[in-house]
């Protein structure tokens, strides 16, 4: 850890090889500037987008308040 940084109770800290130009491309695309900030982006759109398309999948024939509120409740995906 470097010093006067903490980490999360919920950060794990990996090394992992990335590809430079994918991770500069990406970047661009969600306007991120550190590697760090650009995978987390890049993890909560891939987590976002499996939402909404399971949302999409459901069937809404038999949609009544309660399964409304479950669509509608809030999920942590921080």
């Amino acid at each position: 850890m470097y010093p006067g940084r903490m980490a999360s109770p919920t950060t794990k800290r990996t090394n992992i090889n990335l590809d430079k130009d994918l991770v500069e491309a990406a970047a661009q695309v969600l306007g991120t500037a550190q590697t760090t900030e650009t995978v987390h982006a890049a993890l909560r759109d891939v987590v976002s987008r499996a939402a909404r398309q399971r949302l999409a999948g459901r069937d809404f024939e038999a949609l009544t308040p309660s399964t409304l509120a479950e669509v509608r409740r809030a999920r942590k995906f921080v």
